[in-house]
Order: structure tokens, then C-alpha cells, then sequence
């Protein structure tokens, strides 16, 4: 039953759902209808969507989302972040003001399913833990861009929450206990990628030094039934962009928590990659579309596919720069500050981490 609790689920503490956005018209009204038809109860949830410097209509889908929400009985506020380009800083605006025992994040392309949020919240209900991680699966593609990523699985949380450094889950789909952000401090908000990875850390590693009997054991959970779906990079450009992303996120996360680097694939390694591809892969693609009608598209465009992405990714990691800036925790508000926060004009505080 849309807006209230479903039978399946007995746990239903106060909630925040927070999502960035930056020029989000295209999913925007998708992910509205997504949260309006979610199943926690209205009462116990409040959503919070931060415009990041939008220049396109999201504004104006946010003022209208407002009334729509009212009239569900929902919490909704539409909040700005004007002043720093980056969903980091967006995420922090929405911490600020927000009133709930526990923090849920998600991304403007996101469509969550209805018991998403009783889902990612239910594992919770162990004190332990202090951040959970849901499932992320793709929207149906319509590119071969598209379709490529989904073949690879990118931005499934089973990658991140098998990260060889220590595990992660994603912005796109990720719970933080709000109590943890008060030891650990919030997003670096000058961060423009990496985010996720070091504050999911950073709360890992507060319960590794501090202990349960503080209060500070807080472990990562993977909630699998609690999904989204995104959609994948729809150009080459986009996909460029994507990869070339992961990069920068590696070289920060390097000089941030010592990460090592993804290493170089060698050009003769590409150059034999290539070979094999031309000579096995492209003609057995080619006949099976022509046999069954259908298109492998991972050996069809598999190889080159990965090497563009990689040099992408070894681009992003050569000239990505970490500014000082980048490197500062906004700290969590007192509750006298958080009464005085305009979420229209937010300044993040920071500390040094």
C-alpha cells in the first residue's frame, strides 16, 4: 500500500531521504513518483532535494513537487546548494536540517523501488550497524552504451562491497546512521568524486579505533532486497566521462586513505587484446546475430569497449589534483546550529581531517 507500511516490514524509525541534483529534468519526475509511492509510513519520513546549481527546469519541478507531495501527507523540502558544484556539498545541506534517526541517499537517476526504503532501513534494527548498503540493477537500455554497462554490471554494489581496500556502498543507494556522522564529521564537500568510498571509511574505521563499548562499532550491511534502478550512460561521451571519473576518484582515495592506484594495462597487452578480439570475438558476435537474432553486445564491442574505458580511467588518475580544499570534513552542526541553518544560503563548516 503506497505510504504505508507494508506486512513484510515492522521497523519504521524517523527518516531522511536525501538526494542531489544537478540539471535532473530528464529522471527527475520519475524519482518524484518512485518516493510519492514508497511504502514507510508518510509520518515517519521527511525528503529532502537539493538543487546543485541547476540551470535547467529542476527548479521548477521542485516547487511543483512540493504541493504533490503535500497532498500525499509527505515531508518534503525543497532545498540549494548555490555556492559549491558538488553533490558531496548538496548532500551535506540536506544532513543539516535533517530530523531523522537515520539518513537514506539516493541520485536524481535513480528509481527506487516501493519497499526500497523499509528495506535499507531494516538492518538497522542491530545497533551495530551503521551503514547499509541496497542493491543497485539497471534501467533497460536502449544504446549499445547502455547496454555494454549493463553487460559489465557497473555501479552494482557487489564491485564496491568487495573493494580490495575495505568495503563501500554507493551514494546512489546507501543508509548512514546519523549518530555515526556525529563522530566522523559529514561529506568533504569541495570533493567532487570519492565521496561515497571515504565516508563509508571513515565510519569503518571510527568502530575499528574506538570500539563497541562507546558506542562506536559500526559495521557495513548489504541489504539486497532493498533496490534501485539507474540508468546507465546513454553516449560515449558520457561513458568517457564516467571512466575518466573513476580515475580521479582513484587518485583522490589514494592520497586520502592510501588506496593504491588501478594499474596501466601495457599497450601490448592492448595490442593482443585487439588481435584476439578481431580475429574470435567480432566473428562469433557476428554470427550469432545472424544465427539467433541477437546480438552478443560484450563481444561485439566488449574489448575495444574495456580498453577505452581503462585509458579513460588511467586518464583520470594522471591529472586529477586533490586541493586542500578537497580534503576538509564539514563538521556535524550542534543542535543550536542546526535550528539557526537557512538551507536556502548553506556555508559548510570545516575541519581538517
Amino acid at each position: 500500500m503506497a505510504n504505508g507500511a507494508d506486512e513484510t516490514y515492522s521497523y519504521f524509525p524517523k527518516v531522511s531521504v536525501i538526494v542531489p541534483i544537478y540539471n535532473g529534468e530528464q529522471d527527475l519526475p520519475g524519482l518524484l513518483d518512485c518516493l510519492m509511492a514508497q511504502t514507510y509510513p508518510a509520518q515517519q519520513v521527511e525528503y529532502l532535494l537539493v538543487n546543485n546549481g541547476s540551470s535547467d527546469r529542476t527548479p521548477a519541478i521542485l516547487a511543483t513537487a512540493a504541493t504533490d507531495f503535500a497532498t500525499k501527507g509527505l515531508t518534503f523540502k525543497a532545498l540549494s546548494e548555490p555556492n559549491i558544484q558538488s553533490s558531496y556539498a548538496a548532500r551535506n545541506v540536506g544532513i543539516r536540517i535533517a530530523q531523522g534517526e537515520f539518513l537514506a541517499f539516493t541520485d536524481a537517476d535513480c528509481y527506487p523501488n516501493p519497499n526500497w526504503l523499509a528495506a535499507l532501513i531494516r538492518p538497522f534494527t542491530n545497533p551495530t550497524v551503521g551503514l547499509v548498503a541496497g542493491k543497485i540493477s539497471a534501467l533497460p537500455g536502449k544504446t549499445w552504451v547502455e547496454k555494454y554497462s549493463e553487460c559489465k554490471d557497473m555501479l552494482s554494489q557487489e564491485h564496491t562491497l568487495k573493494n580490495a581496500f575495505k568495503p563501500y556502498g554507493q551514494t546512489a543507494n546507501l543508509a548512514i546512521r546519523t549518530e555515526a556522522l556525529t563522530q566522523v564529521g559529514l561529506f568533504r564537500p569541495y570533493l567532487t568524486t570519492g565521496g561515497d568510498a571515504d565516508i563509508c571509511w571513515r565510519v569503518q574505521e571510527k568502530s575499528e579505533t574506538v570500539g563497541p563499548e562507546s558506542g562506536g562499532a559500526w559495521q557495513l550491511h548489504s541489504a539486497p532486497d532493498a533496490i534501485i534502478q539507474h540508468r546507465h550512460r546513454q553516449t560515449i561521451k558520457g561513458l568517457h566521462s564516467q571512466w575518466y571519473r573513476y580515475g580521479t576518484s582513484n587518485r583522490y582515495l589514494h592520497e586520502l586513505h592510501g588506496v593504491r592506484l588501478a594499474w596501466q594495462l601495457p599497450k601490448r597487452e592492448e595490442r593482443r587484446a585487439l588481435l584476439r578480439w578481431v580475429l574470435r570475438d567480432l566473428p562469433q558476435a557476428i554470427a550469432g546475430a545472424i544465427i539467433n537474432r541477437k546480438l552478443n553486445i560484450d563481444k561485439f564491442m566488449g574489448v575495444p569497449a574495456d580498453i577505452y574505458c581503462a585509458r579513460a580511467r588511467d586518464l583520470g588518475q594522471q591529472e586529477a589534483e586533490l586541493t586542500e580544499a578537497a580534503r576538509q570534513i564539514a563538521n556535524y552542526p550542534s543542535a543550536s546550529a542546526q535550528v539557526k541553518t537557512n538551507p536556502s544560503n548553506p556555508s559548510p563548516s570545516a575541519r581538517p581531517a
